[in-house]
Parts: structure tokens; sequence; C-alpha cells
């Protein structure tokens, strides 16, 4: 299973970016899907969140300005990002719990990160 993480790049403060994260591979389900953010020399920090059943949480930071959405038919998870300030810059990794196929009937879940992509947000 893999996470594959589009989107990011330079805007400036005011501008807009969309993110994208697709899931392949053997998935059986997909459970809660997120996005998590690590600016340099901080801590990586949860930015939203988005269940199976389509409830969302987002980090104070975000709220009002940051969507996050999934399509289940592809499974893909989003990240709509308006009014971006300077201090969004960061790396954002998607997140997923994914239920996946073993030998046979078996299925397993477990939690998989995408690898990044980077926001610049100028002043």
């Amino acid at each position: 299973v893999q996470l594959q993480a589009s989107g990011g790049g330079l805007v400036q403060a005011g501008g807009s970016l969309r993110l994208s994260c697709a899931a392949s591979g053997s998935i059986f389900s997909i459970n809660d899907m997120g996005w998590s953010r690590q600016a340099p020399g901080k801590e990586r920090e949860l930015v939203a969140a988005i269940t199976s059943g389509d409830s969302t949480n987002y980090a104070d930071s975000v709220k009002g300005r940051f969507t996050v959405s999934r399509d289940n038919a592809k499974n893909t998870v989003y990240l709509q990002m308006n009014n971006l300030k300077p201090e969004d810059t960061a790396v954002y990794y998607c997140n997923a719990e994914i239920r996946v196929r073993g030998k046979g009937w078996s299925t397993f879940s477990s939690h998989y990160w995408g690898q990044g992509t980077l926001v610049t947000v100028s002043s």
C-alpha cells in the first residue's frame, strides 16, 4: 500500500492550493484519512482529519481556511487551503488508516504515511 501526495508549491500570502493524496495497493477499506504538517525546526502537527463517515476535525490555526474532503471511489483525500499565510509553510504529509487484504480471506489494519509535499507561502 502506498500514499502518493501531490499539489504542493510556492504561493503568495492570501493565495490557495489544493493538495491531493491517493492510496493504492491491496486495499480492503479505508477508515480515517488526514493531513499533518511539519515546519522547519518544529514538531509534526495535525492539520485536518476526516473519518469514513465524513466527520472532520481541524487544527485551530487552519479552521475557516482549510477544508479536508475525500473521494472514496478514488481512495483519495484532499486538502483545500485558502487564504494561505507564511506560517502555513511546511512539508505536508497525508496519512490514512487502511485495512489491507492479506493472504486468503484475511485482512489487517495499519497506518500509512505519504512522502510529503512542500508548501511555501511567501509574504
